[in-house]
């Protein structure tokens, strides 16, 4: 299992994101950008374009991968697509819009197989490194679950998808970030809870390669 997770964006290590793609070397990477679902298209648009130019500027080749366009379509559809690349990117925004983008698609599922098969690196920031969790409980605090009734009529998914034991929070103790201070009460209320957890300063990576994690 490899996975590159930072707290914003690339982050200070991209080096990190390189070495796991291996002997592969730089090549296509798949951009899941759905944590923004919930904002204005060209907002989301936007969004989408800025992790492309910062992939490119790494000689990556980004496409990106829509889940929307795999809502409520046959299983493995999506996982067909997202199997056809070495590496996947998700973007930060709002977790549970993610969640439920992954859920409705099946590309939960179809990640964590490919991960747990060591068939493709894992990374991305933010939303997209606390997803990753087994819940998603607490977040709350930072990101508002009620964007995902409000969109779609559906319930706020809960569940993490438990590719970690534990919680990451990122932009801890990181002033320049605007939700840095609900994030340290994230980090306060695992603490106080003991829920496992790590916390990402910004520019900071945890970086797992096979039975190795570290942060960097």
């Amino acid at each position: 299992m490899r996975m590159y997770l930072s707290s914003f964006r690339i982050g200070d290590h991209p080096d990190r994101l390189l070495d796991l793609l291996g002997a592969a070397g730089p090549g296509e990477i798949a951009v899941v950008a759905d944590a923004m679902d919930g904002q204005s298209a060209t907002e989301r648009a936007a969004g989408v374009e800025r992790e492309v130019g910062a992939l490119r500027a790494l000689g990556l080749r980004p496409s990106e991968v829509d889940l929307r366009a795999f809502f409520d379509r046959p299983p493995g559809e999506v996982g067909a697509v997202l199997a056809r690349f070495p590496a996947v990117w998700l973007r930060g925004g709002n977790v549970f819009m993610l969640r439920y983008a992954l859920a409705r698609s099946g590309a939960d599922v179809a990640l964590t197989d490919l991960l747990r098969r060591d068939a493709l690196v894992y990374a991305g920031y933010s939303a997209g490194a606390c997803v990753l969790a087994p819940s998603l409980r607490g977040l709350e605090r930072c990101d508002d679950p009620d964007v995902v009734p409000e969109t779609y009529g559906d319930p706020t998914p809960w569940a993490g998808l438990g590719i970690l034991d534990h919680a990451v929070v990122p932009h801890v103790d990181s002033p320049e970030h605007p939700e840095s201070a609900a994030l340290d009460l994230v980090a306060a209320g695992y603490r106080a809870a003991g829920t496992a957890h790590r916390t990402l300063r910004d520019g900071q990576v945890l970086v797992v390669d096979g039975a190795e994690a570290a942060v960097h």
